[in-house]
């Protein structure tokens, strides 16, 4: 499995894992009164700006994946 592929994965989880509690946090905590499209909405964006973001980058010794978070200062080298 290429690198970029392991990143694509990658991202995708830590999405999920943040966007399924914030969205049961939202519908049962939050107060949005108002069904449809509002809470998996507010859910999302949290989960985009809280999840870290994964990257493959060719560098002379190869294709090597990154991470940057906001909660950590600098990029990361993950595998």
């Amino acid at each position: 499995m290429s690198k970029t592929v392991k990143s694509i994965i990658y991202n995708f989880i830590s999405f999920s894992i943040l966007f399924l509690p914030a969205y049961y946090l939202i519908s049962i905590y939050g107060g949005l009164t108002i069904t449809g499209y509002f809470i998996p909405f507010t859910a999302f964006v949290i989960a985009i700006l809280i999840a870290p973001k994964f990257q493959a980058i060719k560098t002379k010794d190869g294709e090597k994946i990154f991470m940057s978070w906001l909660l950590m200062k600098g990029l990361k080298e993950v595998g």
